[in-house]
């Protein structure tokens, strides 16, 4: 509870990769049984690919959940992540040994980081987040060795992050989020002329772009006006 922590405390978090060695160990009876049902060597040593679904979204108020704590936001956001299927390769290509069943289900919903902080402060999310996303970055050119069934074996990880929230992703871009007239984070359109041509609609920046974007947003360095610095950046 919010209770156990300092009065300053904002957040609760850990580590990336311990986080994802915990889940694996209690996925271990799981990636042992898809090993067997596919008949697939039972000492493999791997390399074992993990698809990790990250999702991040706002809890809303949060003022009635804490009791008599302290004083404290009312808004919470959380970070989490879900293991979406386990693969190793054979002679014949790749055998999928796991695949969630239910993975937009809680019970498999694992919390990485819980912010008592509002999903619209940008500086907060960014500074809380940051290691975070420092951590995974490591990961994905690091190769895990854990003991899975009494044998050490080989893990390595790609991320997906379609389980965040687009109003999310925006302020942590620093775009607009509430009311903007744009229709997504990766391209220039607006809603109206969106919904005029369905058909030709492609990613015109990168995610680096957006943080460029949002100093010139930010610093407004050619002393624009409102609009003007919102047409300028596009977001």
């Amino acid at each position: 509870s919010v209770d156990e922590y300092p009065v300053e405390a904002i957040s609760k978090r850990f580590r990336y990769d311990v986080a994802l060695v915990s889940t694996l160990k209690d996925m271990e009876e799981d990636i042992l049984e898809g090993l067997k049902s596919h008949d697939l060597e039972e000492y493999l040593s791997g390399p074992f690919t993990v698809v990790v679904k990250e999702s991040c979204d706002g809890m809303g108020d949060v003022s009635e959940k804490h009791g008599s704590g302290p004083a404290v936001p009312e808004k919470a956001v959380r970070f989490s992540f879900t293991i979406m299927n386990i693969s190793v390769p054979n002679n014949s290509g790749s055998v999928r040994i796991f695949e969630e069943s239910k993975p937009n289900s809680e019970l498999c919903c694992k919390p990485l980081c819980l912010m008592l902080a509002d999903e619209s402060d940008h500086e907060t999310l960014t500074a809380i987040l940051s290691p975070l996303i420092a951590e995974r970055e490591a990961m994905k050119s690091c190769e895990l060795m854990l003991e899975i069934g009494g044998i050490l074996r080989n893990f390595k990880f790609i991320f997906r992050g379609t389980g965040y929230d687009e109003k999310l992703v925006r302020e942590v871009e620093g775009l607009e989020a509430s009311g903007s007239v744009y229709i997504c984070t990766l391209c220039d359109a607006t809603r109206l002329e969106a919904s005029q041509n369905l058909v030709f609609h492609s990613i015109t920046r990168s995610h680096s772009e957006n943080l460029q974007r949002y100093e010139t947003w930010r610093a407004n360095p050619h002393h624009e006006s409102v609009d003007e610095l919102r047409d300028r950046v596009k977001g």
